[in-house]
């Protein structure tokens, strides 16, 4: 029974530790491209400092895993839930990857005037920190619908992806100068394509958790 309670313990920490570190995620992707809209450099700046805390916590949590299968040796259930939440925090990690990407592009891009209104990408944004909020919900409740629902709206966010690069590459022609503006917006677009990607790898993750089945939703 102790070495029950014991394992308990650290799934629940194991649990703790993977929401405080995709919170800090969200945060990063959210002020990340706040810091776009509003070109403010000193924000962009301090995202790219405060990645570090992401990494601390995922090495965290890799320590906290290998003590767990070392000593506690688990199995069934409770092995998936380990392995999930290994994969998960590797996929929180790189979207904290990405929202640095995006700060950098912002750096690249510096104070001159946007080319165009920046309103598809922070609606952009706001898909992939949805699609966030809801697979961290599905983790927590073990809620394989949810996971699933929250997979499909990848469709929408690769389609206003798509507008968006066919917006940009349509200035290309008429604003010549522009050309390194325009590609930091491609990339900026393209990183948070690729966060909600990862989403979508947790999504799958979690139905692995729940159900041991490995699935691949970005099909």
């Amino acid at each position: 029974m102790a070495i029950r309670t014991t394992l308990d313990k650290d799934l629940d920490r194991l649990k703790d530790l993977l929401i405080e570190m995709v919170n800090l995620s969200k945060t990063a992707v959210e002020k990340s491209v706040q810091s776009l809209a509003h070109q403010n450099i000193e924000m962009a700046e301090q995202i790219i400092e405060e990645d570090q805390k992401i990494n601390d916590l995922e090495e965290k949590i890799n320590n906290l895993i290998i003590q767990l299968i070392a000593q506690q040796q688990p199995v069934a259930s409770d092995l998936r839930t380990i392995i999930a939440g290994l994969k998960i925090s590797n996929d929180i990690e790189r979207i904290g990857d990405l929202a640095v990407n995006i700060s950098k592009s912002v750096i690249h891009i510096g104070a001159g005037p946007h080319i165009k209104p920046i309103v598809d990408i922070p609606r952009m944004a706001d898909m992939a920190l949805d699609m966030l909020n809801n697979v961290i919900k599905a983790y927590i409740e073990k809620d394989i619908e949810l996971a699933i629902t929250t997979a499909k709206a990848d469709d929408e966010i690769d389609a206003l992806y798509g507008k968006i690069i066919k917006e940009l590459l349509e200035l290309v022609p008429s604003k010549p100068d522009s050309f390194n503006q325009i590609s930091q917006l491609s990339f900026v677009a393209r990183n948070l394509e690729r966060i909600a990607d990862h989403t979508t790898n947790m999504s799958e993750h979690i139905i692995f958790m729940v159900k041991g089945k490995n699935v691949d939703l970005n099909a």
